[in-house]
């Protein structure tokens, strides 16, 4: 069975089953979630639904759903190139707001995976319990799922603490619970959580009004284990990928093959939806992947680099999903060309810093410019073991972009081995820097609580509120006045707003020039000053975007949509909040413009009263 076959069974299967579940699109991997980077799982979309601020009935005209979502995790991806681990990853989920919970989740997933796929369940895990939370609060042992099982004949049921059978929440707060999880040959394919409570950031535990049903099974461990495979790398979402890799990396690391085409491959998702190289800690990502793939390719040939191995791979990954993400087409003259940019700007960090001779003479550089006491490199190796300052180390990656692992591989080349402590003080230097971004954004928001806080807007308390309102307002216009002066061309890539500014990204081939800035200025400000009604609809998705309403990442909305529209000015798909009328804004002031990363502008402005 192929992995579109699996793909339409899932859909399918749960389509048809009780009062039906509603196909809900996959969202995109930028989520609206801000306490996550990225989109880890299929129920991040639907969290509104489990704590009770969304309708899934109005939304979807059902309780119950059913998603294929692109999933991105990078906690495992210093494993990425074993016989398992993923950065990028399809998850196959059912979700059920209230229509229906243990019961019938279990038999949902025993039916479709004796029957519909005649695979053999080995065992299954249930939580047994937890007497000492950190909260202090005792959560019970999951005895009805345990009683399911053994009612549907399953005989192996095996009992997992806290940390093995109990999910979530993603990001610092929100709904999780106890899961049981099936076991196929010994690899566990189905994640069932029952999300009963609330988490707070205090990790404090409150019971759900309504308790739902999140699933998720990994698509490429489902492939392996209908395909008859050994491992992921073996089937058809990947064999073609590895293939075209092997064609320039013959008689190479198995490792380091598998490891090229799984960066490559998030590479391609990543870029698709609109997160592009860069030096911010999401931007960085796709960055990072770029890198570690080119390194890979870089330190295993034997060769000097070819800056053209990607696209081999990268055609095929995207034949292999064009049909099922569309997109994927659409964007691949823009996605070869991110890539290209980011191996043509490595590819100087490489000659830079690529042998162990350069290595030692970049890190011996920093030895003074940092203020560092200690030795030189040389006097910090001894026996082939490289005990250098994870200090230095840190700068460099901060200065050249070079990250721990392709130091590490620099090194490994020639022979030596970081000493064992060296890592865990990298590691420790990360963390220190980490806590100084954290703190920086606690002062820039008050440290306080957000009032509103999605991937787009955020406020503190209610006097913030409405500049944030008034801002986000101003963004709209904003938005259209830079298709008035600059066309069709520019493609929204991101907003952030705070009661200081409001920050928006474009797709832009070129710098924006002062009497263009100037003209988009004056623009916003003329419909401030024309006082224009805002109004908002209630449509279906596609009836809005008909009627020419603007949508940043269209594959991520629901299927009945919010369309603010400004006066007959401007038409946007949006959540809100915004002004009644446009004089409420204020004056309107571009004070930035600059790159953001590559292909794509920023812009910074203010409204004052």
């Amino acid at each position: 069975m192929s992995s579109q076959e699996l793909r339409n069974k899932f859909l399918s299967f749960f389509k048809e089953r009780g009062r039906g579940h509603t196909i809900v699109p996959s969202s995109s991997l930028l989520p609206d979630d801000t306490s996550v980077l990225l989109t880890t799982a299929g129920m991040q979309q639907f969290k509104l639904y489990f704590v009770g601020k969304a309708d899934p009935m109005k939304d979807f005209g059902s309780l119950n759903t059913v998603s294929i979502q692109k999933s991105f995790r990078t906690s495992d991806i210093d494993s990425v190139g074993d016989e398992s681990h993923l950065t990028f990853f399809e998850m196959l989920g059912n979700f059920s707001f209230g229509g229906y919970f243990k019961k019938g989740a279990i038999e949902y997933a025993h039916e479709f995976i004796t029957k519909e796929l005649a695979l053999k369940i080995d065992y299954v895990s249930v939580f047994k319990g937890d007497p000492s939370t950190s909260s202090g609060q005792v959560v019970p042992e999951d005895k009805e799922s345990k009683k399911i099982w053994e009612n549907l004949g399953v005989k192996d049921i095996r009992e997992g603490n806290r940390e093995d059978n109990f999910w979530g929440p993603t990001g610092s707060e929100g709904p999780c619970g106890p899961t049981t999880e099936v076991y196929v040959k010994g690899v566990e394919i189905w994640n069932i959580v029952f999300n009963e409570y609330y988490c707070s950031k205090d990790k404090k535990l409150e019971k759900l009004k309504t308790p739902g049903v999140d699933t998720g099974m990994g698509l490429e461990r489902l492939a392996m284990m209908v395909q008859k495979k050994k491992n992921i790398f073996e089937t058809d979402l990947f064999e073609p990928i590895m293939s075209s890799v092997i064609e320039g990396f013959r008689d190479k690391p198995i490792e380091k093959v598998r490891l090229i085409a799984d960066h490559l491959r998030a590479t391609v998702f990543i870029i698709s939806d609109g997160i592009l190289p860069g030096k911010d800690e999401r931007n960085y990502i796709p960055r990072l992947l770029i890198r570690r793939a080119m390194s890979a390719h870089y330190l295993y040939m034997g060769a000097e680099l070819d800056k053209n191995f990607f696209h081999n791979p990268v055609n095929t990954i995207i034949n292999i999903y064009k049909s099922t993400y569309t997109h994927l087409e659409e964007k691949r003259e823009e996605i070869f060309s991110v890539i290209q940019k980011e191996i043509e700007n490595f590819s100087k960090v490489l000659l830079l810093i690529g042998t162990i001779n350069d290595f030692e003479r970049i890190y011996n550089g920093f030895i003074p410019k940092a203020n560092l006491e200690g030795a030189s490199f040389k006097a910090r190796i001894k026996n082939n073991i490289a005990d250098l300052d994870p200090r230095i180390l840190f700068r460099i990656r901060e200065t050249h972009g070079v990250n721990f692992q392709i130091m590490k591989m620099i090194i490994e080349k020639s022979e030596l081995q970081f000493s064992r402590n060296v890592e865990s003080k990298y590691d420790e230097e990360y963390k220190k820097h980490q806590e100084i971004s954290r703190a920086g954004v606690e002062k820039k928001f008050g440290g306080h609580g957000l009032i509103i806080g999605t991937s787009e807007l955020k406020a503190g308390s209610k006097e913030e509120v409405k500049k944030v309102t008034r801002l986000h307002t101003a963004t709209h216009l904003l938005n259209q006045a830079l298709h008035d002066v600059l066309g069709e061309e520019v493609e929204q890539r991101g907003s952030d707003v705070t009661p200081e500014r409001t920050r928006f990204d474009f797709k832009f081939s070129r710098k924006v020039t002062s009497e263009e800035i100037k003209k988009i200025e004056d623009i916003v400000n003329e419909k401030i000053a024309e006082d224009l009604p805002v109004t908002v609809t209630k449509m279906k998705f596609e009836d809005a975007l008909k009627s020419g309403a603007r949508a940043f990442r269209p594959e991520k909305y629901p299927e009945v949509v919010k369309v603010y529209s400004i006066g007959h000015y401007s038409r946007e798909l949006c959540g809100g909040p915004h002004v009644e009328r446009t004089g409420e804004i204020g004056k309107f002031k571009l004070i930035k413009e600059e790159s953001s990363s590559a292909g794509v502008r920023r812009i910074k402005a203010i409204v004052k009263p």
